[in-house]
């Protein structure tokens, strides 16, 4: 039996129980208005998967209407192809508890950290080999400010050399690569759900629950600046440049800020709910973000309002990934490729700037909390509370992998080199599938 929730996953326990509410109110007003499109992108992935034997097994998965013997042929034929086997998976335990978070080292592509409600980060060396799994390291959180343990985000600065952690009771901490403990911030009076390095990694970034965003100087561990614009928990940040930053709230706003400025460049009004997650292209011209209200929107420093507005998901959308984009790509104007999840139990991929839907993803049947692309933008993975890990060909929106994991699915992150995956699971484990970029030949 699949376990429910964890009740101490702060933002995804509130989203659960908004999904709950809301389900049948939204379910109801959207289906007519996303039918249409819905309608044509199937007809239009329908049509590319009968090129391959694999890809039409997929399509047939996921379509409805299939039924009786010919469901369960295609089914049987759909395991066969793409069901990945757990010998083939390391598996990696220690957490005593769900395990939120995962980031892999930017340098050291083999080094993996993990965050749980257990109070503790651990880094991991992960082998080859599953018979190779060394003991991690553990960087104890405790003592806590409050009864709540979790460890709720973490991220690599650029050089690799340390890590920053969030906690539920609203501290952050510093650690070297080695596990030392370096700096312990407490500013926040509520839990952090999201923390990040600007790119020259001289500045830290935290957004709080307690409605406020905070600039801290890694180098002291002091506050370098603390941010008031919003009137309800902050759900994301990110940043545009080595100063300028990104932040969504549930009060539906989005606020552009400067490090060293008091005054907001930009409020962004127009999501009709909270705001879950933001990220600024690889370019740093374009914001993405989604929203309660099942839609995304693009913003430019340009334009008060949004320069496109995104439609087709049925239910919140949880979160967003930017497709990796080179400069060949821009050389080559290329389209700027989006990925978003959603609680509707489907990804989908974008041509963000017109706002057309290349791919709907069907092949989970729950919430889905996560998304990665792989550093050449060839492969895109997915994880959800169904327990699946999936894994698929961005080019034509066919499942190539599946991973049934012994738990639900908080995060899903590819290595620097592509070659590895890694899924924190409700099961107090992470799972790590290799040899991942050779998926495709």
């Amino acid at each position: 039996m699949r376990p429910p929730p964890p009740p101490s996953a702060a933002k995804r326990q509130r989203k659960e129980e908004k999904k709950r509410e809301k389900r049948s109110r939204k379910e109801d007003e959207s289906d007519n208005r996303v039918k249409e499109e819905d309608d044509h992108v199937d007809k239009r992935t329908s049509n590319s998967a009968t090129t391959t034997q694999a890809s039409a097994t997929v399509s047939a998965a996921v379509d409805s209407t299939n039924s009786g013997l010919r469901g369960e042929q295609v089914e049987q034929t759909k395991r066969n192809v793409t069901e990945i086997d757990p010998d083939n998976v390391i598996t990696l335990k220690g957490h005593q508890s769900e395990v939120f978070s995962c980031a892999w080292n930017p340098v050291v592509s083999s080094l993996l950290a993990s965050g749980s409600g257990d109070a503790t980060a651990r880094l991991w060396q992960v082998p080859e080999n599953k018979d190779d799994v060394s003991e991690p390291m553990v960087l104890n959180h405790l003592p806590n400010l409050n009864d709540n343990k979790d460890v709720t985000t973490l991220d690599w600065n650029p050089s690799g050399s340390l890590l920053v952690t969030g906690s539920y009771d609203g501290q952050a901490r510093i650690w070297t690569q080695r596990g030392e403990l370096r700096f312990v911030m407490a500013q926040h009076k509520g839990p952090i759900f999201s923390l990040k390095w600007n790119m020259r990694g001289d500045l830290v970034l935290s957004g709080s629950a307690d409605t406020t965003t905070v600039v801290w100087d890694p180098e002291t561990g002091e506050m370098k600046q603390q941010f008031e614009s919003h009137t309800l928990a902050i759900l994301d940040v990110d940043w545009m440049d080595n100063t300028t930053f990104a932040s969504c709230s549930s009060d539906k706003t989005i606020y552009v800020c400067r490090v060293g400025m008091k005054t907001p460049l930009k409020k962004w009004i127009g999501h009709e709910d909270e705001v879950n997650a933001v990220r600024w292209d690889p370019s740093g011209q374009y914001l993405a973000s989604c929203s309660d209200d099942m839609t995304t929107k693009i913003w430019s420093m340009d334009s008060d309002t949004p320069v496109q507005e995104i439609k087709g998901h049925n239910l919140q959308i949880y979160t967003l990934q930017w497709a990796p984009y080179s400069q060949r790509d821009s050389v080559n104007n290329s389209p700027r490729i989006l990925a978003t999840a959603s609680f509707d139990a489907t990804v989908r991929i974008w041509d963000a700037l017109e706002g057309t839907c290349l791919h709907v993803l069907r092949n989970h049947t729950e919430a889905v909390y996560s998304i990665s692309f792989s550093p050449d933008a060839r492969l895109l993975a997915s994880g959800s509370f169904d327990e699946l890990l999936n894994v698929w060909d961005t080019k034509d929106g066919t499942v190539i992998k599946t991973f049934r994991a012994n738990g639900g699915i908080f995060e899903v992150h590819f290595n620097r080199n592509g070659d590895k995956l890694a899924a924190c699971t409700s099961n107090k484990q992470v799972v790590i599938l290799n040899h991942m970029n050779s998926l495709l030949g």
